[in-house]
């Protein structure tokens, strides 16, 4: 088995360096360096220095994730309840990682890089477990929708790109049309009455 606490000191390793310089001027020796260990060691782990970056930001989701699976299991939640659990604590993730990235030296066209891998990892990861919660909402009656995976998407990429606000900048009122707008799809796509989805506007405050 491999050794996690080495594997944590990598990716430790690329945070601390973007904190203070461009991805595309870190090299493998300078994490190894950092980290405290052999260069040679990386490369167990890791074929790349992008796999690395992958890496880290899967490490910054894993508490969403692991309350994602478990949500699909509290049937006795409400699916959209379940839902804005879930979109609240990929807002607190988010807002974690792009915090870390303010301090940062990157580039715009770095930092677009690093959102856009950690939006596709977001929207790839949770799918199947939205998916999972709007297929329950079908079966106990409270949502009408005959593609929850589809659905599952448009809400992740809506969601994804409006809470992280960088790729598709926006004022915070754009950002609260956006989410209103979709919220009224949302209602009116899945049988549900107006203003019964307005708790999830609280996850853009």
């Amino acid at each position: 088995m491999k050794d996690r606490t080495k594997y944590d000191l990598i990716l430790d390793a690329l945070q601390t360096l973007l904190e203070k310089k461009e991805m595309k001027t870190i090299s493998v020796q300078e994490i190894a360096r950092t980290a405290g260990i052999g260069k040679g060691s990386i490369y167990y782990y890791f074929s790349s220095k992008d796999k690395i970056l992958e890496a880290l930001i899967e490490r910054s989701y894993k508490k969403p994730l692991e309350l994602a699976k478990n949500l699909t299991a509290q049937t006795n939640i409400p699916a959209f309840t379940r839902m804005a659990m879930l979109f609240q604590a990929c807002r607190t993730s988010s807002a974690e990682f792009l915090r870390q990235g303010k301090s940062s030296t990157m580039t715009g066209a770095e930092k677009a890089f690093l959102h856009q891998t950690y939006i596709n990892y977001l929207v790839t990861e949770l799918k199947p477990v939205l998916t999972s919660i709007i297929e329950q909402g079908i079966e106990t009656g409270d949502i009408e929708f005959d593609y929850p995976a589809a659905l599952a998407e448009i809400v992740l990429i809506v969601l994804t790109l409006k809470l992280d606000n960088t790729i598709v900048p926006a004022s915070e009122e754009e950002i609260a049309q956006t989410i209103r707008g979709l919220i009224s799809l949302l209602e009116k796509g899945t049988g549900n009455a107006t203003g019964v989805l307005n708790f999830l506007l609280s996850n853009i405050s």
